[in-house]
Formats: structure tokens, C-alpha cells, sequence
């Protein structure tokens, strides 16, 4: 109960206001692309379509937990921006980034980023009953699989130009390998269409939804060591050998999270089953000395910095994995996370969460507040997340 109310704390004193008194553009919609550790604020930063649809999501959620109408006020802010800026009329989807005052700068459709609008998209319409935000969920839905779906080797390529035609950058960041398929896009497109299936029962839906989740368990996750591929050729072929510990524990949470709102029973046992050993498998190789999960491994090289967002999910994956063994190793994992994230994640004097602590601890100067990744969907989500999961006990 102790824990479940500091996260609380957190969450509704932290985290929702800083979004609500930092970031929000009056001028020209949506929100400020660029605010530094300090609060500086870069008012003609370019605007990415991600920050904006997890923030949409973020609120949609807040509003639904608590009917706050601050949150409700910042959702339809997201909602309005997201419709009037980032919509492509002409050739449908989204764009990836949009200027300052929401004239479109990156026009190119990575199939990620029409998954993140499908999921904040259907979590507005879970808040708020608006059936234009479920029509338009849905439509980005059916513009992912007309063009998007590989129809002879399954799954979904990357990226297009922005009329749908193949694009030769089909990377979601710099640090990404260019190639056709990958495990984050397709662990993202699972996340938002579970969503859309919990308000939308499509057969087609459904059929997708446990496509993918087979996919998963039969390519993208290593059958050898429970662990994430992270890039493929279009026949499934690995073309990476990163392991990156914060997809792996929240792919463990969020593969099952799909296969209990699928209903299929005996597919949840064989999902059950492969969560808990990722789980395991993060916590065995995954932690550093002081309770933090460590970022990636490649060839032999350990990154000990500690991202935001991997420890954020990292408690939430410990804590689904304790939910499923009542193992307490996990939930000792939990409090050690947390631990460590009231120490050097939330920035105690300006707010919300440092984007990383580098290996020395220290905080790297470079890596905004608010920018097009950093945004308040893995934080508000975990605090969501346990807040439900620990309840009332």
C-alpha cells in the first residue's frame, strides 16, 4: 500500500502537472518541441507526431483514472493538434514531424508512428466516448494494413514516403539499422492494436492481433535465450545482435497484456510462460550493481546508462512477472527500481524525470525535458500500471 501511494504522489504531483504548466504551445497548438533539464524553453522547436500522440494517451488515461478536467483539457489539446497538423487529408496517416506552427517537415509515414496514433487515438475515445477519435483509430488501422502488412512473409515493413511508396530511410532514429522490419515497430503496432481491440471487437482485429502475436513468439524473440531480435531482413532473417534489457521487459508485460485482452486461453499459457522467462532473463543479465537496468548489449560491450523509460518499464514488466509467480525476487526488483528512480530519475528541483544517468551517474546535458522521444507515457504509465495492479492490498 506504501508503494502504491508514493507512485501516486508521483504521478498526480510530478509528472501530469509538469506536461500541464511546461509544455503546452497556446499560441500554435500542441506542444513545445524542445525544453531543456533547466526549463528552457525552444518555442520553434519542430513538433514530432510521437511525443504528441503519447501525451494524448497519457491524459486520455489520467482523465479516465481520476475525471480530472485539466487532463480531459489536455487530451483534446493533443486530440485538436493531432487532427489539424499531423492528419495527412491528402494521403492519409500521419506525418513524423511537423514545424512550430504545425506546417509538416518530415512528411514520411513510419508505420510506428501511425501505431502510436492508433494508441492514443482509442484511449481518447475510451475517456471521452468520441466516436470521430474511433473512426479515426480505425483508420489509421486499415491505412497499416493496405500498406504496410507483408503479405507473403507477414508482419509489417517500416516506412514509406509520404504517398505510401517505398522509402530508402526506412530508420526510426539514427542509431537504428536501416532495414525492413523490426522488433520495435512490431511490439508497438501489438500495444495499439490491443488497445483499439479492447473498444473495437473487428475480426479482423482480432485475426491481426494474434498474428502478431505469434509472430513474436516465433521470430522476434531469440528461442535460445528469451530475448529480443531487434532487426530483420523481410524474410525474418536477424541482421542485429543488440540485446536491449528495457524492450525485453516491457515486451514481457505487453505480449501478455495482448494475449489476456485476445481471450484465448491456451495462446495466454504459451504467452505466460514465454513473459516469465524474459523477465527472468532480464533480471538475471539485466541489473547493475545499484538496481538499475542497464541499457544494451552489444558485442561484448555493456551500456550501463540508465534511460528513463527502461527502468519505468522495467518495474512494471518485474512487477507482471511477480503477478505471474509470486516469485519476490521480482518484487524486491520492483523496490530496488524505485528506489533508484526517487534517487537519480525524477529530477526533484525542475521536475518530471532526467531523460538518463550516465554510467558515472551523471546527467548528460545534450538530452532535453520535453523532446520529440521524451514525453510522459512510459512514466505515467507505470505509475498507472502499478497504481492498478497493487490496488487497495
Amino acid at each position: 500500500m506504501i508503494l502504491r501511494q508514493k507512485i501516486e504522489t508521483e504521478l498526480k504531483n510530478n509528472i501530469l502537472p509538469f506536461w500541464i504548466n511546461h509544455t503546452v504551445d497556446e499560441e500554435n497548438g500542441g506542444f513545445f518541441g524542445f525544453v531543456t533539464n533547466e526549463l528552457d524553453v525552444n518555442k520553434q522547436a519542430d513538433k514530432g507526431c510521437i511525443l504528441n500522440s503519447r501525451i494524448l494517451w497519457s491524459y486520455a488515461k489520467a482523465y479516465r483514472t481520476y475525471g480530472d478536467p485539466q487532463y480531459l483539457k489536455m487530451a483534446t489539446h493533443a486530440y485538436s493538434f493531432l487532427k489539424d497538423s499531423f492528419l495527412d487529408d491528402e494521403y492519409d496517416g500521419v506525418y513524423w514531424m511537423v514545424d512550430y506552427v504545425g506546417k509538416p517537415v518530415e512528411d514520411r509515414k513510419h508505420i510506428y508512428n501511425q501505431a502510436f496514433g492508433i494508441y492514443g487515438l482509442s484511449e481518447y475515445f475510451m475517456a471521452t466516448s468520441d466516436k470521430e477519435s474511433l473512426n479515426l483509430a480505425i483508420r489509421l488501422y486499415k491505412i497499416i494494413e493496405k500498406h504496410a502488412y507483408d503479405t507473403e512473409n507477414k508482419g509489417y515493413l517500416e516506412a514509406f514516403t509520404r504517398d505510401w511508396k517505398t522509402d530508402e530511410d526506412l530508420r526510426l532514429s539514427g542509431k537504428d539499422l536501416n532495414t525492413a522490419k523490426s522488433m520495435n515497430t512490431h511490439l508497438h503496432i501489438l500495444e495499439a492494436y490491443t488497445n483499439l481491440y479492447r473498444v473495437w471487437k473487428d475480426d479482423g482485429l482480432k485475426e491481426k492481433l494474434d498474428e502478431l502475436i505469434h509472430l513474436t513468439l516465433d521470430h522476434i524473440i531469440h528461442p535460445e535465450n528469451d530475448q529480443f531480435i531487434l532487426f530483420f531482413n523481410e524474410q525474418w532473417e536477424s541482421k542485429s545482435n543488440v540485446i536491449s534489457y528495457g524492450h525485453d521487459i516491457e515486451g514481457s508485460w505487453l505480449l501478455f497484456e495482448a494475449a489476456e485482452v485476445l481471450g484465448n486461453k491456451a495462446l495466454l499459457t504459451k504467452v505466460r510462460e514465454v513473459a516469465i522467462k524474459m523477465a527472468e532473463k532480464v533480471l538475471a543479465d539485466g541489473i547493475d550493481e545499484d538496481g538499475s537496468v542497464m541499457n544494451e548489449l552489444e558485442d561484448g560491450h555493456l551500456d550501463k546508462d540508465k534511460i528513463w523509460w527502461v527502468q519505468a518499464e522495467a518495474m512494471v514488466g518485474f512487477y507482471n512477472a511477480y503477478q505471474l509467480t509470486s516469485k519476490q525476487d521480482y518484487l524486491v526488483a520492483v523496490n530496488r527500481l524505485w528506489d533508484f528512480t526517487k534517487e537519480y530519475i525524477i529530477d526533484k528541483e525542475h521536475g518530471e524525470w532526467y531523460w538518463q544517468r550516465n554510467a558515472d551517474l551523471s546527467v548528460p546535458v545534450s538530452k532535453g525535458k520535453v523532446e520529440p522521444w521524451k514525453c510522459p507515457y512510459h512514466n505515467a504509465r507505470f505509475c498507472f500500471e502499478l497504481i492498478e495492479r497493487i490496488g487497495s492490498k
